[in-house]
């Protein structure tokens, strides 16, 4: 059916068009179809779906076992509750055994496919056929206005509906075309955007030369901690407990990193001082560390010739390692974008902003972001499902 604006220009009308097909946007496709709304699913690049492949390796790390509001950051952290308790992890394993994609648990309740990432982009699609959902990829959003209803034009063909739903994610991993569209289109209706920043980001610092090496740590800052892999790289610090903390660093904060978090280091060196007293202490160190790091972090000099008090600040040292980041790698290496269309602005029932009806902001869009390891993925699947329930 087609829609006439006030100047003549002929539209084709749906009940629903969705800007994004990301997670969020192919989830909020799928369920609004399924009421029984028509659909359309915009996306400016030539395929669906593409941050899902390059995810986890290219297997998809599509949600988290262990997924609750805790694991999320938000200016507001109770935002998040509504949709996550309504589409919950075990809803969309659901859906993910339905369509009978093997899959495996790989640590702290990271869910990945056994085959390809390419499998969750299939039933997502399979879902939209079933529903009936207009899927077209290559159709850039040239403008977007509202009087009775929305009018999306694109450089394709131009289209009306009575509910919009932004779902072009953030700025992270510009490569992959991301741009900060939704937030752009939120601001032009008069919402509110928190400041965004690159999160789940390698760290920039000078760190000793010894690019490659890994070892399982505790990152701290504040109340957040995360026990999980490190690595030292040209630049400074990755690895999962890196990225993890990363979400929650400010420039100008410390970062205290416990090198060894099973091990009393004091009682450990003042042991091997007793036991081992002509070894050298870059050979007791490559006991509990990765030989380069030991080697880096020990002078010269055998246990029997190290004083009680010099072991015991190395002791201090191994186990509260302080560091000051410089800065990030930027939205090139991010795999998301803290920050967003404020949550003060949405409904947490819908995410259907409150001044503007039939506008709805979903997914990375939105100032919700979740640790790493599935749960940006399972805030798309919720937040894409609530607002695919109510527009």
């Amino acid at each position: 059916m087609d829609h006439e604006d006030g100047a003549g220009v002929s539209r084709r009308a749906f009940d629903v068009i969705v800007a994004g097909a990301g997670a969020a946007g192919l989830m909020c496709a799928l369920r609004a179809g399924q009421r029984g709304r028509s659909v359309l699913l915009l996306d400016h690049a030539d395929k669906v779906g593409k941050k899902i492949l390059i995810s986890g390796g290219g297997r998809c790390n599509f949600t988290n076992l262990h997924c609750r509001p805790e694991s999320f950051l938000s200016a507001n952290p109770h935002f998040c509750k509504s949709a996550l308790a309504r589409y919950t992890q075990h809803d969309f394993i659901a859906l993910v055994d339905k369509h009978r994609i093997a899959w495996h648990e790989k640590t702290l309740g990271q869910l990945f496919c056994d085959g390809s990432a390419r499998q969750i982009v299939a039933m997502l699609l399979a879902e939209c056929a079933a529903a009936g959902v207009d899927v077209r990829p290559a159709h850039r959003i040239t403008s977007i206005g509202k009087s009775d209803r929305f009018t999306v034009d694109t450089d394709q063909e131009d289209f009306a509906a009575s509910a919009l739903v932004l779902a072009t994610g953030g700025l992270s991993i510009p490569k992959m075309g991301a741009t900060g569209f939704s937030h752009a289109m939120a601001r032009r209706f008069g919402l509110a955007v928190t400041e965004t920043r690159p999160a789940l980001v390698p760290l920039t610092l000078p760190v000793p030369e010894i690019s490659g090496v890994s070892l399982d740590v505790m990152a701290s800052l504040g109340k957040a901690r995360f026990r999980e892999a490190m690595l030292f790289t040209h630049r400074g610090l990755s690895g999962p407990a890196i990225l993890q903390i990363s979400t929650y660093w400010r420039p100008g904060q410390e970062i205290t990193i416990d090198l060894l978090p099973d091990l009393d280091a004091a009682a450990f060196l003042k042991k091997r001082k007793r036991t081992r007293p002509k070894a050298e202490l870059r050979t007791v160190l490559g006991e509990i560390l990765p030989a380069r790091l030991a080697q880096t972090l020990a002078g010269e000099g055998t246990m029997a010739n190290l004083p009680d008090r010099d072991l015991a600040a190395l002791a201090g040292r191994l186990k509260a390692w302080t560091i000051a980041p410089n800065g990030t790698e930027g939205y090139a290496k991010a795999e998301v974008t803290a920050g967003g269309v404020d949550t003060a602005e949405l409904s947490s029932q819908s995410l259907e902003a409150k001044k503007v009806p039939g506008l709805h902001v979903i997914g990375e869009a939105v100032d919700v972001t979740g640790w790493l390891g599935g749960y940006n993925f399972q805030w798309a699947w919720s937040s894409g499902w609530v607002a695919g329930e109510a527009v």
